[in-house]
């Protein structure tokens, strides 16, 4: 009894069969699509059928059930895969619902304004804030080119939960603004946020706390439309102050802005979380989230200098997605080691200035001592 099956006279499909421990070539079989007579090659055809082109599959499926259940870097591989693909995950409402699941922060009025305004909208975000920016500048930056305003969304996630999202805008442009250190604060001095990070006092619990806390510090130039996120994604250090008690957990990202061999040649964008408070055994609060731009001597930089420094970060380049804690953290540490050596190197060429100025001391001294006995 021979069983038939229909099929479109099209081409013939291609399988490739992989060889066995006692096979050193590869073996290839072709099978036809011509209406077959025996029940083996009908099961065959059965399976060639089953190996179904995705363009196949109707658009609504694969929004609905399909690319709704991507993250972002999936959506950026599938996308890349065919025209029909990088069509259907171009869709902003994807990306809508990627950016707010990530960032919480950005589901407010004022970023969605600035969104609307981009040409690929909350694509564009995704692709500028979630790299880690690692590389130089492209452009030198002109003063000119420095924002006039500032828009921070932050958010802290701990055990992948969130525990802090806030919106903060800074404006730019006054002298006060210009001449004073650089420091955005996400909280008031007396303002406080809840958490359910235990305080255990130990120091195995700064250890967890650096695996299980996550920041996202998006800055954002409304006036060019360019956004950065300056954090590491996880800290870089985690240490509990000696005498208060609080924890401090740095994130950060090293940025090459100034000219070579000056102190701001490498900076640190450094954002320090201060979570403290709270009896012993029970849960800590969060007391302060800060951004400030550090250089290589230790010296904070004023809002004119960072504004240089973030503009070089707006235009700098983007690294690699998937590594961006291990990247966060290397260049952290080569920013500690390079501040190391050039303290040294100060140090040793104040040593040999003083060593001069007492040998030219000595000589006077000796000088004046021969002068008076010769006399």
């Amino acid at each position: 009894m021979s069983t038939t099956l229909n099929h479109a006279p099209a081409r013939k499909p291609f399988f490739k069969v992989f060889p066995s421990k006692e096979t050193k070539h590869t073996q290839y079989m072709s099978f036809s699509t011509q209406t077959p007579c025996s029940s083996s090659t009908a099961t065959t055809t059965v399976e060639a059928s089953m190996a179904t082109s995705i363009s196949t599959i109707h658009p609504d499926i694969l929004q609905a059930h399909i690319l709704n259940r991507l993250d972002g870097l999936s959506l950026v591989s599938t996308a890349c895969t065919s025209t029909e693909l990088n069509s259907l995950a171009s869709q902003q409402d994807l990306w809508t619902d990627i950016c707010h699941s990530i960032w919480p922060s950005t589901n407010t009025p004022r970023i969605h304004e600035i969104i609307s305004r981009l040409p690929n909208g909350w694509r564009a975000l995704f692709s500028e804030s979630f790299p880690l920016t690692t590389g130089p500048r492209v452009n030198p930056p002109r003063d000119h080119d420095h924002p006039s305003e500032l828009i921070s969304a932050v958010d802290i996630h701990y055990k992948n939960k969130l525990i802090f999202s806030k919106v903060v805008e800074t404006e730019t442009s006054s002298s006060w603004f210009l001449c004073s250190p650089f420091r955005i604060d996400m909280l008031d001095p007396k303002d406080t946020c809840p958490t359910p990070i235990p305080n255990s006092g130990s120091e195995e619990a700064c250890r967890d706390l650096a695996g299980d806390l996550s920041l996202s510090w998006i800055l954002i130039d409304p006036t060019r439309l360019r956004s950065v996120n300056l954090s590491s994604h996880k800290p870089v250090s985690v240490q509990r102050h000696w005498l208060s008690g609080e924890v401090h957990a740095r994130f950060a990202t090293v940025l090459a802005a100034g000219e070579r061999g000056s102190a701001s040649e490498t900076v640190q964008c450094g954002i320090v979380v201060t979570c403290g408070g709270g009896a012993q055994g029970g849960e800590m609060h969060v007391r302060g989230v800060s951004l400030q731009v550090e250089d290589m001597d230790g010296v904070f930089l004023n809002g004119k200098g960072s504004l240089g420094v973030l503009n070089a970060g707006f235009e700098g380049k983007k690294g690699m997605s998937g590594r961006r804690e291990m990247e966060g953290r290397k260049r952290y540490e080569m920013f500690l080691e390079r501040k190391r050596e050039r303290r040294e190197r100060k140090l040793k060429k104040e040593g040999a200035l003083d060593m001069l100025c007492v040998s030219f001391g000595v000589m006077v001294l000796v000088s004046l001592g021969l002068f008076h006995l010769l006399r």
